[in-house]
């Protein structure tokens, strides 16, 4: 992998990058760029808290919400769990769960350095990252995920869970929310793995992603 430096708030055409979706690479994580970024069909991938990469794979998990289901195990672990809902509440401890949490093999370990807590809470209080809770009863946080939202476009970043099922309850409520209030028609999962595999993630090549892309911002 050969590594390009990205000037500033600047990102090559997605067709540069290499076989592995590598474009290059930057010391900066603004706000800005994210923005620049996921409009444009790309994301960043920190190696370590210096540096971070920016790619636009050849092939992107993406879920169009015509495909998604849900496993019956989980409608009905679903209807026993005691959480409630909310949205952009509590983006803060949700990146901090997310940081913090437990990856299995094939989702590997936690991207989520100090540099990308910090420039996406910039982005949050932007407006463009959003949070989507579980909650107890009592108003605790048991789990959730956060993402990128702009316009009609939606980016999946990371989920987690302090208590069983909350992440799944969260999931599911975060497309329904994202159907039926935004308008969304799909999500952008980046990476493939077996968990988002049951709920109808696939893979798409990048022509087909960039038409996709394209709609959301019309």
């Amino acid at each position: 992998m050969s590594l390009q430096i990205l000037p500033k708030n600047y990102f090559p055409d997605v067709e540069t990058a290499d076989e592995d979706g590598f474009l290059g690479w930057s010391h900066d994580l603004t706000c800005d760029m994210l923005f620049e970024a996921y409009t444009s069909g790309i994301f960043p991938w920190p190696a370590e808290d210096k540096h971070v990469l920016w790619f636009a794979p050849h092939e992107r998990a993406v879920l169009k919400f015509e495909n998604f289901r849900v496993p019956g195990t989980v409608k009905r672990e679903l209807k026993k769990m005691p959480f409630t809902f909310s949205v952009n509440n509590n983006f803060k401890e949700i990146i901090q769960g997310c940081a913090k949490a437990k990856r299995s093999d094939d989702q590997g370990g936690t991207w989520i350095t100090s540099k990308v807590m910090d420039a996406f809470i910039e982005f949050h209080n932007a407006g463009f990252a959003w949070s989507f809770e579980a909650l107890l009863p009592d108003g605790k946080l048991a789990g959730g995920l956060y993402g990128v939202l702009i316009g009609r476009f939606f980016a999946g970043e990371s989920m987690f869970f302090n208590h069983s099922g909350a992440s799944k309850f969260a999931l599911v409520n975060t497309i329904e929310w994202l159907r039926n209030e935004r308008g969304v028609s799909w999500l952008d999962a980046q990476i493939q793995n077996s968990f988002l595999a049951r709920f109808g993630v696939d893979d798409i090549d990048r022509e087909e992603y960039m038409k996709l892309l394209e709609l959301c911002f019309d």
